[in-house]
């Protein structure tokens, strides 16, 4: 395994003898030039979940093992907010890595040797994105990770991006961690996915095996609000109801039971151990 993450939790003191805790108890794994995915909605921790695995996270209690300690590069999901607006796009890549082959890095995601002397604000959406991909790829990492890299961008333009950086990391023999909420990204771009809800993976499996045949309501919830091309044009949007709830409030029992359509009451007990529907 290029990265094995066990037990991670992140917590936050708020004073007061309050404390935070997004991230309560997280464990996954990422092959040799795998590819995984980290689903769920926003707010489930995903975002911090990645972050902590690099050591990125200020202010925090982190525990948990976190064993392979590769040489990790990110992507996130809004370029022009990490792109440093100025400098030319050329330094930002050099920054990345020294020793990077700049005009051979920006052909490779689909840009010209010119693009280096552009500062950010001269590009689109899909070119920064490009250029974000460009610099993770500068360091040479063993583990790409991807968090919500296509939130601004176009459906067209998503694919591209996105095909994009899994040839590159492909090429590299580099692996790859996407995070996102988007189902239809997990089918065409990972291998294994791990369904996160409230600080917790709730499924997890091989990609096809999950999305055939889910188990958790949380997961089933999720591939029911994905819009079918088949479906009638005055059939209605399927949804979860309600939200995700902050850390500050996570549900005695299994946190989804508030939001589940099959919970019972024993979902809302404090020795809750397992749903029902996985066993």
């Amino acid at each position: 395994m290029i990265l094995s993450v066990n037990h991670l939790r992140v917590s936050f003191n708020l004073g007061g003898g309050r404390r935070s805790v997004p991230v309560r108890d997280v464990s996954f794994s990422v092959p040799e030039e795998g590819r995984v995915a980290l689903v769920g909605e926003s707010g489930c921790g995903k975002s911090l979940t990645a972050l902590a695995v690099g050591g990125l996270v200020d202010r925090a209690d982190v525990s948990g093992i976190v064993s392979g300690h590769p040489r990790i590069s990110y992507v996130f999901q809004n370029p022009m907010q990490s792109l440093n607006p100025v400098m030319r796009v050329g330094a930002q890549i050099a920054e990345a890595g020294r020793n990077a082959d700049i005009p051979s890095l920006l052909s490779s995601v689909g840009l010209p040797a010119a693009a280096a002397r552009k500062y950010p604000c001269e590009m689109s959406g899909g070119q920064q994105q490009r250029v974000m991909i460009a610099m993770a790829l500068a360091a040479e990492p063993d583990l790409l990770i991807a968090d919500e890299p296509t939130t601004a961008l176009d459906v067209t333009t998503q694919r591209e991006v996105l095909d994009l950086m899994s040839r590159a990391a492909e090429e590299r023999g580099t692996s790859l961690l996407l995070i996102t909420h988007n189902l239809g990204l997990v089918a065409r771009y990972a291998r294994c996915v791990y369904v996160m809800y409230a600080g917790e993976i709730v499924e997890s499996g091989p990609v096809k095996t999950v999305l055939r045949s889910p188990r958790h309501p949380y997961t089933k919830g999720l591939l029911a609000a994905v819009p079918r091309l088949d479906a009638p044009k005055d059939a209605e949007l399927a949804d979860i109801p309600g939200t995700v709830p902050p850390p500050t409030a996570w549900p005695t029992g299994c946190a989804f039971h508030p939001r589940c359509p099959k919970a019972r009451p024993s979902c809302s007990s404090p020795d809750f151990s397992a749903c029902p529907e996985m066993t």
